[in-house]
């Protein structure tokens, strides 16, 4: 997939709510043929026998993997409250606006934490949040990546939760050996300006989506008074990061 760019305009707010980049189900087919492509120059070779089969499995697996507060690096602490429940999945609705529904059929198991930078002289909070999904199989994984693509286009405005919006996102994509990608099969990332009624705006927005086999990892960040895209982009990244090594660590095959 080649890197694109896309403008949009958005606004957030539903209590709960983070992205995960996870749409409502749109027709999809995982027949052979019919779906995205899951072969991608990506190298990882995993053993068959640590591949979640379950959904006990996917929540093992998934608290693992999932960034905790040292993932970020320094000065970043838990908010409250700190997971989602396993039984809820953030899905972008026909009308924009991110909701909490049970996951789809396809989805093993997938779980949110949320974390914070704390406020500080000159500088309001910069809030983070980081998402672990185990599909059934590496075609639906593809597939999520595949529509959060189109999500942006689709819709221009995105309500997060109340009161909070992104506006001016620009998109991207690029498969596993594109650009010196070479962390996972398919990477997405997008960044614009955040707004909300208690923090104000416009702020940076950074979010990043990686796909390994069954697995989608994501992180986002959203800034506030005081703080950089630069600071904001750094965390996401190296949260982010961290995941893909424990994800490759806790699925490759043993030598």
């Amino acid at each position: 997939m080649p890197l694109l760019l896309t403008g949009c305009t958005a606004d957030t707010d539903t209590p709960g709510a983070e992205r995960s980049n996870a749409p409502e189900e749109s027709g999809r087919s995982t027949e052979a043929g019919t779906g995205p492509s899951a072969e991608a120059p990506y190298a990882i070779q995993p053993d068959p026998a640590r591949l979640p089969k379950t959904r006990a499995a996917a929540l093992d697996l998934i608290g693992r993997v999932i960034a905790d507060p040292g993932s970020f690096g320094p000065g970043v602490v838990k908010r409250n409250p700190y997971e989602s429940g396993p039984a809820t999945w953030a899905v972008l609705g026909t009308d924009c606006v991110w909701q909490q529904r049970k996951p789809a059929a396809h989805v093993l198991a997938t779980l949110t934490r949320s974390f914070e930078v704390p406020a500080e002289a000159g500088k309001g909070p910069l809030r983070l949040a980081a998402v672990v999904t185990v599909h059934r199989t590496r075609e639906d994984a593809a597939w999520e990546m595949a529509e959060s693509i189109e999500e942006s286009m689709r819709c221009p405005t995105q309500h997060l939760r109340a009161g909070e919006r992104i506006a001016s996102l620009v998109a991207g994509a690029l498969l596993g050996g594109e650009a010196n990608q070479n962390n996972s099969e398919d990477f997405l990332n997008e960044s614009g300006e955040y707004r909300s009624a208690e923090l104000g705006g416009p702020h940076p927005y950074a979010w990043q989506q990686a796909q390994v086999l069954q697995f989608t990892v994501a992180v986002t960040g959203k800034g506030a008074k005081g703080r950089t895209a630069r600071e904001v982009d750094t965390l996401v990244t190296q949260a982010q990061a961290a995941m893909l090594v424990r994800l490759e660590s806790a699925v490759e095959k043993q030598s």
